[in-house]
């Protein structure tokens, strides 16, 4: 069986919307773009190619996959068809970088989980239009399948049980709006953590793994005061 990873760069107020530039994503009217090369470094760069650092496909939502499909094929002034080699004399390190990374998307193989009839026109892209075609994927054989961005997706995957593992890269910045990684309808779950690190420019990088329900209970010994039955009482009655 097949795993599904996610990774997502977000801020410490959980914005995760256009991080790698100011036209990547502006809508509703989103004007931080671009915020996340201010603090890149070389630890979030090594865990970035950690994540990439095996074979793998892709597993996106709709609109990253639109984003993805509108530059990475393209890096560089430049279309990475499967199979072509670049001459990368002369590009500087990060540019090489992206060439590189242009013609592994390229290669691999797409799952875009829609509800949508998108245009799939980049190489070895496949729609998925249900989270039971999904997992059917994930039940046969091949590479692991990586999420990057489309936050969309992780409500139905964690409600389904179809997440494994969940790397977020949080920077120091508070954006203040935009997108969330987790927006409304996501379920209730705990996770447990398998690895942390704190990069140079201080960066977090947490990678989690499914870790049960949510558990209830009390931080310490329960309050039988007069005044918290009527914090109570005042609760029920809509009146707190």
């Amino acid at each position: 069986m097949r795993r599904i990873r996610g990774s997502a760069f977000v801020s410490l107020d959980g914005v995760m919307q256009a991080p790698g530039g100011p036209t990547e994503d502006p809508t509703g009217g989103f004007a931080h773009g671009g915020w996340l090369p201010q603090f890149f470094d070389e630890d979030v760069g090594a865990a970035i190619d950690r994540f990439f650092g095996q074979d793998y496909d892709l597993l996106l939502g709709r609109r990253t996959y639109d984003i993805f499909a509108a530059y990475w094929p393209y890096v560089g002034g430049q279309t990475t068809g499967i199979g072509e080699v670049f001459d990368l004399t002369g590009k500087d390190d990060g540019e090489a970088a992206a060439i590189r990374m242009g013609e592994d998307f390229t290669r691999a193989n797409k799952y875009v989980l829609t509800r949508g009839q998108p245009e799939l026109g980049w190489s070895n892209s496949h729609r998925l239009g249900s989270l039971d075609e999904l997992r059917a994927v994930k039940e046969g054989s091949g590479p692991d399948l990586l999420i990057q961005g489309s936050s969309t997706i992780y409500p139905g995957l964690l409600a389904a049980g179809l997440l494994d593992e969940l790397t977020l890269m949080t920077f120091p910045v508070v954006l203040g709006s935009g997108k969330r990684l987790f927006g409304d309808g996501l379920p209730a779950k705990a996770l447990r953590m398998t690895h942390h690190q704190v990069t140079r420019s201080g960066a977090v990088i947490a990678t989690y793994a499914p870790g049960g329900a949510v558990e209830q209970g009390w931080a310490g010994p329960q309050s039988t005061s007069e005044r918290e039955a009527a914090r109570q009482q005042a609760m029920a009655e809509g009146r707190w």
